[in-house]
């Protein structure tokens, strides 16, 4: 039983979904000569290359047991997925903006004339419906920044990450339509058929996302002390503690703790008698 994963061929999620994947152990044979199929260093999964507005269409349809694509791809598609993870990464907000001159302060201003530009007919039609909004959509395929200031439109629906080039170019949110990241996403049968294999990939995957921002510090100590070091490293469930046998009354602490937690949480350590620390960054974490 084989499974094939859609992963974006290009595009700001394109690297980090094939940087997921090696790091959850299933990495391409090939990095360099990148095809549209590729085999993975796992025997029975193999990676399929596409546009990411595709895979949405590619899982649905069981040209592909998995996915990685955002999800206001998915939604905009309106196909029938399971989404089985957030990834954690390529966060942004579809939003609607208006110029910064224009009387528009938010949904509830939009005249029925109105004609708004947009990459995502779908979602921004359903929204117009939500809000009970009479108003046309223009489709494009991109630069829909400048669409309000050469007379297309009145208004945008578009992604902003940080908002930064809304900003450059002289627009202002008003109303957020859809929160979106990227998601790991399955064909329904596919995951009833194959669950034993996709939950190896989504457990090799969580492990990745739950590592990060993790660290994992070692060090010696005094059992004297000890009692000193463990309210100060708690870890994830309570730091672990074995003996050192080539130094009696001496004690070994490991525990798992945040990344931003380090720097203060080693000198506050050795101010308690630590030694020997070591920290150790982590690639997975099977819980």
């Amino acid at each position: 039983m084989r499974i094939r994963i859609a992963v974006p061929s290009k595009g700001r999620i394109s690297e980090p979904a094939i940087r997921l994947l090696e790091n959850a152990g299933i990495g391409l044979r090939d990095t360099v000569n990148r095809k549209l199929f590729s085999k993975t260093q796992h025997p029975d999964i193999d990676v399929m290359f596409s546009r990411a507005a595709d895979i949405p269409e590619f899982v649905a349809d069981g040209a592909a047991d998995l996915g990685i694509t955002g999800l206001d791809l998915i939604v905009e598609r309106g196909r029938d997925v399971e989404i089985l993870e957030d990834l954690k990464y390529g966060r942004a907000d579809l939003v609607l903006a208006v110029p910064e001159d224009s009387p528009i302060t938010g949904p509830h201003d939009i005249p029925e004339d109105a004609v708004i530009a947009t990459e995502f007919p779908g979602i921004t039609e359903n929204y117009l419906r939500r809000k009970n909004i009479k108003a046309e959509i223009v489709e494009l395929t991109g630069s829909t920044e400048i669409a309000p200031f050469i007379g297309v439109a009145d208004l945008i629906t578009d992604l902003s990450s940080t908002g930064t080039t809304l900003r450059m170019n002289h627009l202002r949110v008003v109303d957020t339509i859809l929160e979106s990241s990227v998601k790991l996403i399955a064909n329904r049968d596919s995951y009833h058929e194959k669950e034993g294999l996709i939950e190896e990939v989504r457990t090799g995957i969580r492990g990745v996302i739950d590592a990060e921002g993790k660290r994992l510090v070692m060090l010696n100590v005094d059992r004297d002390n000890l009692d000193d070091v463990k309210a100060l490293m708690p870890g994830m469930t309570g730091p672990t503690v074995s003996e050192v046998l080539s130094d009696k009354g001496v004690v070994a602490v490991h525990a798992v703790v945040d990344e931003k937690e380090v720097f203060n949480l080693v000198n506050r350590l050795k101010r308690v008698g630590a030694r020997d620390i070591l920290v150790v960054p982590i690639e997975r974490i099977i819980a």
